[in-house]
């Protein structure tokens, strides 16, 4: 895989903006021809350079009115016990990100959930009466200050 030239960081940059840009809008803006756009975009998504085309979608204006990071440790850190939890959450709807990180904890996740209620049937069913679960800390968001899901080119 080759590093992103100019004109692919021109091509993502506009992307992270506004998905829905044509090929032949991008050609316009950075000169080039639309064919040539359509052949790098392929080349980005096969690189893998491009994850995903999704659209942002508002928890909120669904319904779902709590959002929360929850730090969670285990209680052994064994290969066994962490992929066995990185399976649990990755099939649970609450959750929309999971991170496996370092430090004191051993995963942070981002749940989102109607209401308080709904928080603490989810955290009662899959932490605290989950064995593997030694302990996890329930922060609430009051307030989105910044969400960027851009890289900065």
């Amino acid at each position: 895989m080759q590093e992103p030239d100019e004109y692919d960081r021109k091509i993502l940059a506009l992307l992270q903006k506004n998905n829905k840009t044509t090929a032949e809008e991008i050609g316009t803006i950075i000169s080039l021809s639309t064919s040539a756009v359509q052949r790098r975009l392929k080349k980005l998504r096969d690189d893998k350079i491009i994850e995903a085309d999704i659209s942002v979608v508002s928890s909120r204006a669904l319904g779902f009115n709590i959002s929360c990071i929850v730090d969670v440790s285990l209680h052994v850190g064994s290969s066994k016990v962490i992929d066995s939890f990185k399976n649990l959450v990755s099939g649970l709807p609450e959750v929309s990100q999971c991170y496996y990180v370092t430090g004191i904890y051993d995963f942070v996740l981002i749940v989102n959930t109607r209401d308080m209620k709904h928080y603490e049937e989810f955290s009662k069913k899959y932490l605290m009466d989950n064995e593997d679960v030694k302990q996890f800390y329930t922060h609430v968001m009051m307030d989105k200050v910044k969400f960027e899901l851009a890289i900065n080119l």
